[in-house]
């Protein structure tokens, strides 16, 4: 069962939201192990109370699961399932691979980007 735009967007948002606070506090991570219902809650990923929660804190060598559409994917088979299966890694993945060096000297250095292509910046 697909989810609809919406539904997805709202999923992202708070899966966003669980890394994000797993990442910065250490409290949260300790919960997403102790009281993952609570801790995703609080996320906003509110879950069945029969659902069966399963938090993957360590990705296997090479297993590239970091893929928001992973993620959907298995949030929908939780929905008909009621298993839920979520990949928090103890630390963020991001890829650097993809970045050149101009890329990665306009991170550093702050470059400047337009948002649109407009005729002043084009």
């Amino acid at each position: 069962m697909a989810l609809d735009p919406q539904k997805r967007a709202e999923f992202v948002n708070a899966y966003t939201r669980a890394l994000i606070n797993a990442w910065s506090s250490e409290e949260y991570a300790e919960r997403l192990g102790t009281d993952s219902r609570a801790a995703l809650a609080e996320a906003g990923l509110e879950l069945p109370a029969d659902a069966e929660i399963v938090i993957v804190r360590e990705l296997p060598e090479g297993k590239q699961d970091g893929n928001l559409d992973v993620q959907v994917e298995f949030w929908e088979i939780g929905l008909a399932t009621g298993r839920y299966e979520f990949h928090i890694p103890e630390t963020p993945m991001v890829d650097t691979a993809e970045l050149s060096e101009g890329d990665l000297s306009d991170v550093a250095a702050g470059g400047t980007y337009c948002c649109c292509p407009c005729c002043c910046c084009t």
